[in-house]
């Protein structure tokens, strides 16, 4: 399996990965295609023999610049359970320290315990803290989207 920056070209089997997951919340095509245009530097694509497998779509946060905020994680049914998730966060972690990002962003429903084990681990695995806290109550969502809490690990070490 090799890890690197997404390229434009690899939008389609993002928005491909996110629908067949059943569980994410699925953007339009359109903006998978800009997520690999223009956030490629705070993003990362699992491929094996050269297809995509899972990615990681990632920001700076633009008022908190040692922040990266995870918008999205998935991986494909036919990598799960095999620490691809894991690997994407490790290797974007340590690919966006130099940028001096010291801290990791993301907001979780309360039933998804995968994701809640997997960013638990990256906090344990990195010997750092994890806290959580409520963001996004259900009630703010024009839809019958469940709240989304905050969860913050960090400061990592130093590049």
């Amino acid at each position: 399996m090799e890890i690197d920056a997404p390229v434009v070209a690899d939008g389609p089997e993002l928005y491909r990965i996110t629908r067949d997951s059943a569980v994410l919340d699925v953007n339009s095509s359109y903006a998978y295609l800009l997520w690999c245009r223009d956030f490629s530097q705070t993003s990362a694509v699992a491929r094996v023999d050269g297809a995509v497998v899972g990615f990681v779509t990632g920001f700076i946060r633009p008022d908190a610049p040692d922040t990266l905020v995870v918008w999205q994680i998935a991986v494909d049914a036919s990598q799960r359970g095999g620490g691809v998730a894991g690997k994407l966060l490790n290797h974007l972690v340590d690919r966006v320290q130099g940028r001096g990002v010291r801290f990791l962003e993301t907001t979780i429903t309360p039933d998804n315990t995968a994701s809640i084990k997997l960013f638990s681990a990256l906090a344990r695995d990195r010997a750092t803290q994890i806290t959580s806290s409520e963001l996004f109550t259900a009630d703010l969502f024009p839809d019958s989207h469940l709240g989304e809490d905050l969860y913050r690990i960090g400061p990592f070490d130093a590049a």
